[in-house]
């Protein structure tokens, strides 16, 4: 008798603690939730990814409106208005205000910086599309095939020993200024970084048992890279695409400052940069507004690509 009472009291305790552990065990309905919120749902809680989103979204609105928005052809000299400040009266033959002045050549800065917006952007994402494009390629070919990881690795190696810069300004001499030139010298700067990211993703991916599941079905290595490795790329790659982009913009704008990006008739605000040098002492808003233009875009990408490499880690995703 007294050996069943043991017994009973041990499962009656059992059981007690049990129902206490339990509750704690089993997700809350709060919980559920918190991991059922969407990728918008974080996104909007971040203020900095939000404002870099917003900015980005300024600067392609003005770029699609910008026949809108432009008071003056940008290509318009007026050597009668040479230096004229901020929100004076135009000269014939333009017509209206000068909101950000007119430059050494007489030509309207404003019209000049909402035209220069198409530029950065077209080059950006001209830049972008290509690096993903042939970054992807590459650094999945070295990542996954052990015996092409050396020779591709070594040819981005010595891509990367040459300064950017230098790199791009030797193509650009070679191809000569253009807006499809600039894309294809900043492609070729850019591509090595992105290839080496995707490289190190897939070095870790194709080591993982569903990999190795799929080879043992007899898969063909195309149909694993495409289907089983390339979606778990994507969180690195859009990051880092995020900030290839903003370097597209700022690589542009430094080729177009030392003369080598963009043809004169086309409006960039590098271009305006250059120009502005000369005269900062005696025309500053020359320089100040694409200055500040190329400054909030750049800065607005950046703020993009961090929110969301926060957001699509998971590390910092759990602890929220």
């Amino acid at each position: 008798m007294a050996q069943l009472q043991t017994q009973s009291q041990r499962q009656t305790q059992g059981s007690a603690s049990a129902s206490a552990v339990l509750p704690e065990a089993l997700p809350t309905t709060a919980g559920r939730a918190r991991r059922k919120q969407t990728f918008f749902d974080r996104f909007l809680r971040h203020r900095s990814a939000v404002l870099g989103a917003v900015v980005l979204l300024l600067v392609v609105l003005v770029a699609l409106l910008t026949p809108v928005l432009m008071n003056h052809d940008p290509t318009l000299a007026v050597p009668q208005s040479r230096f004229a400040r901020p929100l004076s009266e135009a000269t014939p033959p333009a017509e209206g205000v000068y909101i950000f002045g007119t430059d050494n050549l007489g030509r309207d800065v404003y019209s000049r910086v909402v035209k220069g917006s198409q530029v950065s952007l077209v080059v950006g994402l001209g830049v972008s599309l290509a690096v993903v494009i042939a970054g992807t390629c590459i650094g999945m070919l070295a990542g996954f095939f052990k015996r092409l990881d050396n020779p591709l690795m070594r040819v981005m190696d010595s891509m990367m020993a040459f300064p950017g810069v230098i790199l791009a300004l030797a193509i650009m001499s070679v191809r000569g200024p253009s807006v499809g030139n600039v894309i294809l010298a900043l492609s070729i700067v850019d591509t090595p970084r992105f290839a080496r990211v995707v490289r190190s993703v897939v070095l870790t991916l194709r080591e993982l048992q569903y990999v190795e599941a799929a080879h043992a079905l007899g898969v063909t290595n195309l149909r694993i890279m495409l289907r089983h490795i390339l979606p778990n790329c994507l969180s690195p790659m859009i990051v880092q695409a995020t900030f290839v982009f903003a370097a597209a913009v700022l690589g542009e704008a430094g080729l177009s400052f030392l003369g080598v990006g963009t043809p004169p008739e086309i409006p960039s605000w590098g271009q305006m940069l250059g120009d502005a040098r000369n005269f900062l002492a005696q025309a500053p808003w020359t320089m100040v507004a694409p200055g500040a233009a190329l400054m909030v875009t750049v800065l607005g990408l950046n703020l993009l690509g961090d929110g969301i490499r926060d957001l699509l880690d998971p590390r910092l995703r759990r602890q929220g």
